[in-house]
């Protein structure tokens, strides 16, 4: 299976994958997201460490549930050959109405068929207020094309 645009990237088809991946997030389809990873991606995220699809649909599935109205923006930070570092913020509520806005960043490694089959993330949460969100377009789903990334605004 391939999933372009492949390495080695451009800066271009650099920022064309983390937007990819962006909308795929946005979709909180555990699946969907799933299938841009190898069948044995290694991943850290947070304090979590794990392997394969079937632990990536699992993780998602719980994310999903806890992070509930959740909307992601991921910017291209680097890329070099194989590798793709972006920065994202994310907000989401809680089951009890409480918001926040999580910021990180992600190191990705892809194989020669455009799979990643590794994924390093830090993040780090903050409380917000309601009327202090920034993303407001329909959940679930992609970021509209009027909606400005992240851009040199890291916080």
């Amino acid at each position: 299976m391939s999933r372009p645009p492949l390495p080695p990237f451009t800066r271009e088809t650099a920022a064309q994958k983390a937007r990819m991946a962006e909308d795929a997030w946005n979709s909180r389809d555990p699946v969907r997201v799933a299938g841009a990873y190898t069948e044995d991606s290694r991943w850290r995220n947070r304090s979590e460490v794990f392997q394969g699809r079937e632990a990536i649909v699992a993780f998602l599935t719980r994310k999903w549930e806890k992070e509930q109205e959740y909307r992601l923006i991921k910017d291209l930070w680097a890329f070099d050959g194989n590798r793709i570092a972006v920065r994202f913020q994310y907000e989401w509520h809680d089951a009890g109405g409480n918001w926040f806005r999580s910021y990180g960043n992600e190191q990705w490694e892809f194989d020669e068929h455009g799979l990643m089959r590794r994924r390093e993330a830090s993040i780090n949460d903050i409380a917000i207020s309601e009327k202090d969100r920034r993303f407001h377009w329909p959940a679930p789903g992609p970021r509209p094309a009027d909606v400005p990334g992240l851009g040199h605004e890291p916080f």
